[in-house]
């Protein structure tokens, strides 16, 4: 029996979680140093925010890719390749000499963190059902909620001490960590008994599965309208509360972690929730509350932008999306069991495409970023409503 087989499920939880938090530590950790980055390497930042952009379309395609795969060849060696890959590319971003070598280093680091994040979504439905993986999504939102609380933190510590570089020289050791927690404490969850054979036609049949379930692909597409309007504010914030209301990137960092406790706290209490109220019930409120409050964003900035009311406002928008995320995972994992591995993929693939799409748009406007928000929240919840009276297709077993 291997150390990883004995590992407690409270260590393993853990370290899933670790490996999750690869997306907000290599984005929210870099967010603060943006400014920095684009003068250092006289750009402009839209081209710096494509380096956001890279990074995000590396989580697409290396979910899209990595996810299948692992229905057919079983979870922990991938995982552990991806991790490896990822440390590899994260230490290249040190020493990038230009803005086009840093958009590809982040490429390579979002392709190979990817399969943390897929193959830890597929590992919960291996291996839990009901009640149990809505609680255990929301545990995860939680616990990955400290990333986006420190990791601004530790980014304007690292910059005030000196070149942003250095944020990649953490993101280094901190993929490191997560490569020996995937090794330690991470099983396999998928026997070979349970897997699918018939290499591309399998994976295209698995594919072509999940997309004909409507409430699946549902909750999906209203899962990753809600996380575009989380990156509309991650990709956008630095330059609107820095550059256009003028917070130092200190006050930034406090800001934005402030922004995610929020998140975390809610995520907490919606696993509280869980088998207590519908996850679609509290899926739909959160989902119109955020609407509101993308609207009431929209009104501030017309009437002409204001540091306290925006800093609000984001505040109890990112709170409303603790309620969201762990909850649409859930619902739309339920529909596609048989092929949870396909399933994650797809899901976090258009989750981090939508991502990409939105990041370079927002630039430096806080009108752009209000009308964004408005944008995905109104669709994320059309689209429910529309899944809502959509029946649950049988899973192919």
């Amino acid at each position: 029996m291997s150390l990883a087989t004995r590992a407690p499920f409270g260590v393993w939880i853990c370290a899933l979680a670790l490996l999750t938090a690869i997306a907000p530590l290599a984005t929210d950790m870099y967010l603060p140093a943006l400014p920095d980055v684009a003068a250092e390497l006289g750009t402009t930042a839209s081209n710096v925010q494509l380096t956001l952009t890279g990074f995000l379309v590396g989580l697409a395609a290396g979910q899209l890719i990595i996810g299948p795969l692992s229905d057919a060849w079983g979870r922990r060696r991938l995982l552990l390749a991806g991790t490896l890959l990822c440390l590899v590319a994260s230490a290249a971003c040190v020493a990038a000499p230009t803005v086009g070598v840093l958009v590809v280093a982040r490429f390579l680091q979002g392709f190979g963190g990817a399969a943390g994040i897929v193959l830890s979504r597929a590992m919960i439905v291996d291996r839990t059902t009901g009640n149990q993986t809505v609680r255990l999504f929301s545990l995860m939102m939680a616990i990955n909620g400290i990333a986006p609380v420190v990791a601004p933190l530790l980014g304007s510590g690292l910059l005030g001490a000196g070149s942003w570089r250095w944020i990649f020289v953490a993101l280094s050791a901190l993929t490191l960590l997560m490569a020996v927690g995937a090794f330690a404490a991470v099983p396999e969850t998928l026997p070979p008994e349970r897997r699918v054979r018939g290499g591309l036609r399998t994976t295209a049949r698995d594919v072509r599965s999940a997309l004909e379930r409507p409430r699946y692909v549902g909750f999906t597409v209203a899962f990753a309208l809600a996380f575009a309007t989380m990156f509309t504010y991650i990709s956008g914030s630095p330059f609107v509360l820095q550059d256009v209301l003028g917070l130092s990137s200190g006050a930034y960092a406090l800001a934005f972690g402030a922004n995610a406790a929020g998140l975390i706290g809610a995520s907490i209490a919606n696993g509280q929730l869980a088998g207590r109220v519908d996850p679609q019930r509290v899926l739909a409120v959160a989902t119109g509350a955020l609407v509101l409050l993308s609207v009431a964003l929209l009104g501030i900035v017309l009437a002409g932008p204001s540091l306290w009311p925006v800093l609000a406002v984001l505040f109890l928008a990112l709170t409303s999306l603790g309620f969201i995320m762990g909850n649409a995972t859930a619902l739309a994992s339920r529909e596609v069991r048989d092929v949870a591995g396909t399933g994650s993929a797809l899901l976090g693939a258009l989750q981090f495409a939508l991502g990409a799409v939105v990041s370079p748009l927002v630039g430096s406007s806080p009108l752009v970023m209000a009308v964004v928000m408005v944008c995905a929240s109104l669709l994320s919840l059309g689209t429910q409503v529309v899944v809502g009276r959509l029946r649950s297709t049988p899973a192919i077993v």
